[in-house]
């Protein structure tokens, strides 16, 4: 096995106070989540820079064991959070994930101690380019360092030290998540049992042109500046237009059929949705992790897995369809993986994992339960 990355240098780790226990409902409902905040001093990228404050936010469901071992680590997708499941805030939202996590669910949170960790760059509360940099008391902006998703892994891999976790039963997550996925198998192969990639692919695509191609939509924006616009009220314009196109891409329009039958009220739906999320995503943290995904390879070096994999596509899905799951699946195997696929048949396209978790849940919890300690 060849020798794993070297760990990013850190110096002065903080763990925010977290609750150990979570409560339940009788309904198996997560309840009282609250998002926390891990902080470290000198994090080391791949690349070489040392960036001199780093934080991650997370959020955490059930109780970690004494010997720090029945872990499952959730990763999140492009535009999303680590709000993964449960319900925080005063709407009570629910996270995309709450029919898959919690007490009694295919991820059970009785047994189980769930990190769900916002990635590096993005933009709940983890360091990203709308932040302020301590060196010149200004947000990073376009200047945000290159990170990739070995940096993103190692920076959740200090997340789960700090908190001390010491081995994880599984990883887990959708989309980005499962590019996140892959990579913790081929960066710390010993380090869980599981990995559940799903709506996802084990290698990002598009290229530097697709970065260049967010960044032209972008600049439409008359506030741009360069990427420097957070003096000039932001770019929430173009943002809003970006994110109805990406929520029709993700199958928005037959999710809200049923709710909304008339058409203009189910455009006025989506925009409203899209204005909401637009005035809390920064632009640069789309160009940040767009470009991380884009130079993201975790198949070549599939056979450094050592953990069993369940491979999962929505039969509906547009960004990653059914139809490249043969090659990633023969690719898995000739790598000397223990690898299964599950195709979830779902109307939902790429969001299917949530939205139709009742679906695929018997399936990820049969997988869990041939896992140690994940039955």
């Amino acid at each position: 096995m060849s020798s794993l990355p070297r760990r990013p240098l850190l110096a002065a780790l903080s763990v925010a106070p977290f609750l150990i226990g979570r409560g339940a409902s009788a309904q198996g409902e997560l309840v009282n989540v609250q998002k926390q905040l891990f902080t470290m001093k000198e994090f080391r990228l791949e690349s070489g820079t040392v960036m001199p404050d780093v934080r991650i936010a997370y959020e955490t469901y059930g109780t970690l064991a004494p010997d720090g071992r029945n872990g499952v680590l959730l990763t999140h997708g492009y535009t999303s959070s680590q709000h993964m499941a449960g319900r925080a805030g005063a709407n009570g939202a629910e996270g995309s994930w709450d029919g898959l996590v919690g007490p009694g669910k295919a991820i059970d949170t009785n047994r189980l101690f769930v990190v769900s960790s916002n990635m590096l760059g993005s933009s709940y509360g983890s360091t990203n380019p709308a932040q302020v940099n301590p060196k010149t008391g200004k947000p990073y902006g376009p200047d945000f360092p290159t990170i990739t998703l070995v940096d993103i892994v190692n920076a959740q891999k200090a997340l789960l030290d700090g908190l001390g976790v010491k081995h994880l039963v599984a990883v887990a997550g959708p989309s980005f998540g499962g590019y996140q996925t892959f990579q913790w198998g081929v960066t710390y192969p010993d380090f869980m049992d599981g990995l559940v990639p799903v709506v996802s692919a084990p290698k990002g695509s598009g290229g530097e042109a697709s970065v260049k191609a967010l960044i032209d939509v972008l600049a439409k924006d008359p506030n741009w500046n360069g990427g420097r616009y957070y003096e000039n009220g932001g770019i929430t314009r173009v943002l809003t237009d970006m994110r109805v196109a990406t929520l029709k891409r993700y199958g928005i329009e037959e999710q809200l059929a049923a709710q909304f039958p008339d058409k203009a009220a189910r455009e006025a739906e989506i925009v409203k949705r899209a204005e909401s999320w637009s005035k809390v995503f920064d632009g640069n943290s789309l160009v940040v992790l767009r470009r991380a995904s884009v130079n993201f390879d975790a198949e070549k070096d599939m056979s450094k897995i050592r953990a069993k994999v369940l491979y999962v596509i929505s039969r509906t899905d547009k960004l990653f369809p059914p139809s490249i799951a043969p090659a990633v699946m023969e690719k898995l195997k000739a790598a000397g993986v223990t690898a299964d696929y599950f195709e979830i048949d779902s109307e939902l396209g790429h969001s299917a994992s949530g939205l139709d978790a009742a679906k695929w849940a018997p399936r990820l919890k049969a997988f869990m339960a041939t896992l140690p300690k994940g039955a």
